[in-house]
């Protein structure tokens, strides 16, 4: 059923129509905002009392912030200036403060006159602008600013009007240079009545057994509270609105999927499965036996298997899903493995036939009887080569195939696809992995791989539409990995350090890699010179991020003279990446410099310690990531992270964060915690158009989890959603409507 137009026009309603075009035009580039719908659900992100002011102390680097101050101080100075007029030029500075810290303001030239006028001593107003250092003091540069009247200063002066000044709440909205806070308040003003139209999406009975006010109640409460009770009342019902909305979007999904056919693929007891278990030279862990029989089970069901295998790095993801791959071969079928770089594809490629061995050679000279062809497809292969490795899917010669997203052009053509294996699934958007799917006789079973660690409300939020699987628990024999943050600025004698440990480590056989936020052979301006009297961190900031390409040449002449050095990045030709990462695993290059190719999946046992250079350039999941290629053998490992960031910046604290623990899934919540829950869900979630405002996946839990369960009991009795037009409407306004079928795709 269509969502009934009548309702939805007054928040349909074009910005230009209300609020003019420049002002639309504005809202529409810099804040993405185009209909009165989407400005009444830009948010405040925090509220100032008037009686109250900001904690200037915690005001953020280099970021466009909103405060509410008093002024302090002005001071107007005259300098000498050949450009002024009279060679005479002016500079305002304005102290603000809040009780306790300050803030410098500073106007130059013609745009003194006014604020000269208006910021005198004791005038309170809010100010906008970008934080930064100057003279190790923070500044706002040529600031906007709004004074703050009070009401009686109008008219008449009571103690009731300065008492409603002092307490009123004001909204701070997310804001930026060309679009101060108090515009986008105003606006919000003149579209607020509009909200009384609001279609409201929750079922009536979820929200008034849940105690939540109406829609329309909540737009008007989150952007003119009265009371701090009002705010909690409107984020309360709007965090609902976001967990219950995304969580019928991926019910839907997981409906629709359970409807599906699929061909069940049980692996006989004498086939490649048993033979390969067999010849492993290890006990599987406990926790990949499990995996393994969730998975079996799955195969075995008439319905498409959807579901995301989750581990730390070094859990045997790898082996769980070629368990799974020689099962559905073994049942008649075939595996694709979609992997999201060429290096990966050739890496997994390249352990699937060593752990295979003769397995992997059916038709070949020494080849197992009952084995089954391997075959590799990235876009860079010879003509050939490609030529070879399609006949032998579409024959059905090549039981697995393991590739780049080249597996899913038209070309390519499955005997009977059985399996889909994704990897790094964050990488895939959901078109891509539905391409592959549609290449099945029916839709193939699905089985998603992750190796970054992810806690349970992400998982639920993101992979909604998948049964999930962990593997929390490393093989035996995996060893220990020391970590340590290496302050290159203010110690500098610990880099030194850490390139003698990179020779101990040769010297006894081991090998070594450093990894480079960058390549180097960009086209790359001269570095921009730190502002004057600016602070370390600022420093580090305006300096590129170090190149592979440099620091590799620097290394040989330099620190590592005498040692194997070879670099990895990118933008290599395929074959000389391979032939680099062959010579690597053969141990015949002692040091590997690299970017985060190497980040997942690269398994080579003999190197043992990994040296990060700008680690704080990288991201928590990331180092996590590049911290697993080493401790994979039987000899520790050391990850070296090395940083110009100053001791008390958040970059340093993160590294340390990172040093103090192994555990992937704590680091994963401490990485949420540091960025905006909207960065993770619009890597995965794809035709999502808004991102989360209120909701927060980790303090969120309880919220997401009983969201997940409303909306599976809703879309089973109603999978259409015919009797909840206000639903449908915001389902609408999630989902991009150019890829909304991707709701009902196998």
């Amino acid at each position: 059923m269509d969502p009934v137009p009548a309702l939805q026009e007054p928040l349909r309603q074009p910005l230009k129509s209300v609020l003019g075009p420049a002002t639309a035009k504005v809202m529409a580039e810099h804040l993405g905002l185009h209909t009165v719908g989407d400005l009444l659900h830009h948010y405040p992100r925090r509220y100032e009392e008037r009686g109250q002011l900001t904690h200037l102390a915690d005001l953020p680097m280099d970021e466009h912030v909103t405060v509410v101050a008093q002024v302090a101080d002005a001071r107007l100075h005259t300098f000498a200036s050949a450009r002024a007029p009279r060679g005479k030029g002016q500079r305002l500075e304005v102290t603000i403060t809040d009780g306790s810290g300050r803030l410098q303001l500073v106007f130059f030239g013609n745009g003194v006159h006014k604020p000269h006028k208006e910021l005198l001593p004791g005038t309170r107003a809010m100010f906008a602008g970008k934080v930064s250092v100057f003279n190790r003091r923070l500044q706002l540069a040529h600031p906007a600013y709004e004074l703050l009247r009070r009401d009686g200063e109008e008219g008449e002066e009571g103690e009731e009007a300065v008492e409603a000044w002092a307490g009123a709440l004001i909204p701070l909205y997310p804001a930026t240079a060309k679009l101060e806070s108090w515009k986008i308040a105003k606006a919000v003003q003149t579209v607020l009545p509009s909200a009384g139209e609001a279609v409201d999406p929750l079922p009536g009975s979820l929200r008034e057994g849940r105690g939540l006010v109406s829609l329309p109640e909540a737009l008007v409460k989150i952007h003119r509270p009265h009371t701090k009770a009002d705010i909690a009342d409107a984020r309360a019902r709007l965090k609902w609105d976001e967990a219950f909305v995304l969580q019928v979007a991926l019910a839907r999904r997981r409906h629709a999927d359970a409807q599906l056919p699929a061909v069940p693929r049980t692996p006989g007891p004498d086939g490649i499965l048993a033979d390969f278990d067999g010849r492993l030279p290890f006990t599987l862990t406990d926790g990949q036996q499990k995996v393994s029989a969730e998975i079996f089970d799955d195969l075995a069901r008439e319905h498409p298997m959807h579901r995301l295998l989750q581990g730390e790095v070094g859990s045997g993801k790898t082996l769980v899903a070629l368990r799974a791959m020689l099962a559905v071969v073994d049942a008649g079928g075939q595996a694709a493995m979609l992997a999201p770089t060429e290096v990966l594809a050739q890496q997994h490629h390249r352990s699937v036939t060593e752990m295979m061995g003769d397995l992997a050679e059916q038709g070949m000279l020494g080849g197992a009887d009952h084995g089954t062809k391997v075959v590799l497809l990235t876009g860079s292969m010879g003509a050939a080569a490609r030529r070879r490795a399609l006949l032998d899917l579409a024959t059905g010669e090549a039981g697995i195939v393991i590739g780049t997203h080249a597996l899913i052009e038209d070309k390519v053509r499955f005997h009977d696809l059985g399996l889909v294996v994704v990897d790094e699934q964050h990488r895939f958007g959901v078109e891509q992995r539905d391409a592959l799917r549609g290449k099945g006789k029916q839709p193939p079973h699905l089985l998603v791989m992750t190796a970054t660690p992810i806690p349970r409300t992400v998982a639920m939020t993101v992979f909604g539409d998948l049964e999930t699987s962990v593997l929390d628990q490393l093989p035996a024999g995996r060893s220990p990995i020391a970590s340590h943050v290496v302050p290159a600025a203010d110690k500098p004698h610990f880099l030194a350090r850490a390139w003698e440990r990179v020779r101990e480590e040769v010297a006894k056989g081991h090998q070594a890699y450093v990894v480079c936020p960058r390549i180097g052979d960009e086209e790359d301006g001269p570095a921009r010179a730190g502002k004057a009297g600016g602070s370390a961190e600022d420093e580090a900031e305006k300096r590129p991020p170090l190149a592979v390409l440099d620091v590799a040449a620097q290394l040989a002449r330099g620190p590592l003279s005498g040692l194997g050095v070879e670099v990895l990045h990118g933008r290599m030709q395929p074959d000389d990446k391979d032939a680099v990462m062959r010579r690597f695993a053969a141990g015949e290059t002692d040091v590997l410099v690299a970017t985060t190719v190497i980040e997942v999946g690269v398994n080579v046992p003999n190197a043992t310690v990994v040296v990060i250079m700008d680690a704080d350039r990288f991201g928590v999941s990331q180092l996590h990531q590049l911290r697993g290629r080493v401790g994979r053998g039987s000899a520790p490992g050391l990850c070296l992270l090395v940083t110009e960031m100053p001791e008390a910046s958040a970059a340093r604290q993160r590294l340390a964060a990172v040093a103090s623990t192994l555990d992937g899934f704590e680091l994963s919540r401490i990485d949420l915690e540091q960025r905006r829950e909207g960065d993770v869900l619009g890597q995965a979630q794809s035709g999502a158009r808004s991102s989360l405002r209120v909701l927060a996946v980790i303090e969120d839990e309880e919220i997401i989890a009983e969201a997940r369960q409303e909306a599976s009991a809703v879309v089973a009795s109603d999978p259409e959603l015919a009797g909840l037009p206000g639903l449908r409407t915001a389902l609408d306004a999630l989902v991009d409507e150019d890829r909304e079928q991707y709701l009902e795709k196998g």
